[in-house]
């Protein structure tokens, strides 16, 4: 039987270009992102989704993260503007404050899950989004991904769209069967949860598929190895929150994401080595692929 996957490459990708700022627009115009996440075990992994969403092109991104970790954030990395959340006794953030929640309302889009270990602290995170009722696209990653589950018919009835980005043992979770299962059938598994939550999904692996709820699907092979290594994931996820906020369809932004994350890759390998590269060092390779297309 013929694949039924369409291939990303470079022939998809100009057919479906990122939107381009016109010249004279300032930060504001050209995206804002609000990347929520982090907790005191992984108080700097928020930083690589942050800088993805930088380095994609977003003009302005602002990040919710617990307070013990905001102030060492926002010295690391000056370009943002760090919202420090209230924390419970294990490291997670508490709730979204309502200066956070002002900030998602003028946001073209949010990432929530990056650098999260508690799946409870992510499902507050994303119940008090989905309650703001904001228009911006929303990216889900990590263990925001683990609580969404009993949110199914909630980010259904979302007009636009949330991307999803799990790996093979994250979407079983979501579809609540076995690792197994999704083993012998990835392009029915993601479909499948495509269709059940309304959204764009991103299965990751060595061929990562991208589906959408109305059925259409892509496929990339590339990126190699050396892409499972710790934090390479929150890249993929901040860039595709960069693209969104730009202007991109959700499609379009999981599915550039994909190719630039597993390109990054291949560029490391090349100069670095197939193995031991790591997710920091995917991201300046961002924008000159973006030019190169």
């Amino acid at each position: 039987m013929a694949d039924p996957a369409t291939p990303l490459d470079s022939d998809w990708l100009r057919a479906h270009p990122l939107p381009q700022p016109e010249p004279g627009t300032d930060k504001n115009g050209r995206g804002r992102v609000l990347a929520v996440g982090g907790c005191a075990q992984v108080p700097g992994g928020l930083l690589l989704t942050a800088e993805g969403a930088l380095r994609a092109g977003a003009g302005k991104v602002q990040i919710a993260t617990v307070r013990s970790a905001a102030l060492a954030i926002g010295m690391a990395m000056p370009e943002v503007r760090v919202i420090a959340q209230d924390e419970g006794a294990d490291g997670e953030i508490l709730a979204l404050g309502q200066s956070a929640l002002d900030t998602l309302g003028k946001c073209d889009a949010a990432i929530v899950g990056p650098a999260m270990i508690c799946e409870e602290a992510a499902g507050r995170a994303i119940d008090a989004i989905l309650d703001a009722k904001c228009t911006a696209t929303i990216v889900i990653d990590a263990a925001a991904l683990m609580s969404l589950p009993s949110r199914a018919s909630r980010l259904r009835k979302r007009e636009r769209p949330v991307v999803l980005t799990p790996h093979i043992g994250e979407i079983a979770a979501l579809l609540e069967c076995g690792a197994d299962e999704i083993e012998r059938d990835r392009i029915g598994g993601v479909l499948r949860a495509a269709e059940h939550f309304g959204a764009v999904v991103v299965l990751k692996g060595e061929t990562s598929l991208i589906a959408d709820r109305e059925g259409r699907l892509l496929s990339f092979a590339g990126g190699g190895v050396g892409l499972a290594t710790g934090g390479s994931g929150d890249v993929q996820a901040g860039i595709a929150a960069g693209l969104a906020a730009r202007g991109a369809e959700p499609l379009v932004a999981a599915a550039w994401a994909v190719w630039l994350h597993g390109e990054a890759g291949r560029r490391c390998a090349e100069q670095i080595g197939p193995l031991g590269f790591l997710a920091r060092e995917l991201l300046a390779h961002v924008p000159s692929l973006m030019r190169g297309v």
